[in-house]
């Protein structure tokens, strides 16, 4: 069931790439690579690594993605590696055990709550494209940890307005 929890600013650091749904790798596949840059910096993840999505259009199989990595305080980034900062503010969150592939549904069906709540979230619509202002996906699983991707634990949060 949905919840509604505030939440503070929180430092992160992160790459950008436009996708389409099967180029998601150009993003997730990065991950990895930004938590060996945090700790070659004497830096070490304060958190479960994300995915931002900062703008979607289903219908063109185009996004702007984030793979972010949380960090307890702000660092600067270099190269492709930025850092920024998670607004504050009220946000839906949802948890989810299982495939990543089922965050399909769980999205749906929290979108689908919080219509009937009479929620609004922090995205505006333009020509077909979604652009939010906080919208993620936890990864709280290590996958080295557990490979089965079935035993994996995701949470969404997406900012209300």
């Amino acid at each position: 069931m949905p919840q509604i929890v505030e939440f503070p600013e929180r430092p992160y650091v992160g790459i950008r790439k436009t996708i389409t749904m099967t180029t998601f790798g150009l993003v997730g596949d990065r991950i990895g690579e930004i938590i060996g840059w945090l700790i070659e910096r004497g830096s070490a993840p304060a958190g479960a690594p994300f995915f931002r999505y900062d703008s979607i259009d289903m219908a063109g199989d185009r996004l702007v993605v984030q793979a972010g990595v949380p960090v307890a305080t702000p660092v600067e980034g270099e190269g492709e590696i930025f850092a920024d900062t998670l607004p504050a503010g009220r946000y839906v969150t949802v948890s989810h055990h299982g495939h990543p592939d089922q965050l399909i549904d769980v999205t749906g069906s929290m979108l689908k709550w919080a219509k009937e709540q009479g929620l609004t979230w922090d995205m505006t619509e333009k020509d077909g494209t979604e652009h939010w202002g906080c919208r993620l996906e936890l990864y709280n699983t290590n996958p080295a940890d557990e490979p089965d991707m079935n035993n994996w634990d995701t949470d969404l949060q997406f900012r209300l307005a």
